[in-house]
């Protein structure tokens, strides 16, 4: 396996937003019940109040598909039936849900510490760079709409599960797909993770090209994912990310409006 943490291709401007996203996530996943479930918060109790959090506020593919909430809905109480404690839920829910909605919310939450820093890795490594291309408003903009498509595109695939969709890999993936088209020759500094930690510097069409097919086998291995649980990669939600983001950018390449962006001293981008 091969993990990037850094490139050699320098910005013109700081990446405005591409920090203000990676700290957002990180404040988020802090002041979420997930974070403290996962420091020790493991009593019923807590696992009831993750359960309810993620209902009122992860992204479904049910209702996504279908635009409707579903109609029973985690209350975050522990409750007894049949000798058996659990967390009680409501019909109707306790809470008003938007699905559209829940797409932007769930795409600053994350199922873990490693979920969170590998996809903040990422974005941190790959996305100054396309936000430098892009400019501020198109690069969030495109961040989001990668987002989106990654979710719905997973939920077409999964239209009736009602696991929850948690993380910002959907968006993230996006913007790899970008930085490979826009910088294919870039060279990326990079662990080989095998028996131990070989620091290498690859092209970027190699990094990025190889996590893609790799993205492609597992989701064709494990069939279609079906939620963000802990245990849970949505491969299919990465993947279409990706692709999304490469066309997109590939778009933009023609236009003069993306040219007008390009760096304005020599081709230092693609070294």
């Amino acid at each position: 396996m091969v993990l990037p943490v850094h490139d050699v291709n320098p910005v013109r401007r700081t990446p405005v937003v591409t920090y203000l996203l990676i700290a957002v996530n990180v404040v988020v996943f802090v002041l979420s019940p997930l974070s403290t479930h996962l420091l020790g918060g493991t009593s019923v109790a807590d696992q009831c109040e993750v359960v309810a959090f993620l209902d009122k506020y992860a992204a479904v593919p049910d209702e996504l598909v279908h635009n409707r909430q579903e109609p029973i809905g985690a209350t975050g109480e522990v409750g007894r039936a049949g000798g058996q404690v659990g967390c009680v839920e409501q019909q109707p829910p306790p809470f008003q849900k938007t699905p559209v909605l829940s797409v932007l919310y769930a795409m600053f939450l994350h199922g873990g510490w490693l979920h969170l820093l590998g996809n903040m890795l990422f974005l941190f490594v790959f996305g100054n760079n396309v936000e430098d291309r892009l400019g501020r408003l198109r690069y969030l903009a495109f961040y989001l709409f990668c987002g989106y498509a990654a979710t719905y595109g997973f939920s077409l695939l999964s239209p009736d599960s009602t696991q929850p969709l948690v993380g910002a890999s959907g968006a993230i993936a996006g913007v790899l797909g970008a930085y490979l088209v826009l910088f294919p020759r870039a060279k990326v500094w990079s662990l080989l993770t095998f028996f131990f930690f070989l620091p290498v510097r690859l092209p970027a069409w190699l990094v990025l090209g190889s996590w893609f097919v790799l993205q492609y086998l597992f989701a064709r291995g494990s069939g279609i994912a079906t939620g963000a649980q802990p245990s849970t990669v949505a491969y299919w939600a990465h993947v279409i990310g990706f692709l999304i983001g490469a066309v997109l950018v590939w778009r933009l390449r023609g236009t003069g409006q993306a040219r007008a962006l390009q760096p304005r001293w020599g081709p230092y981008a693609h070294r």
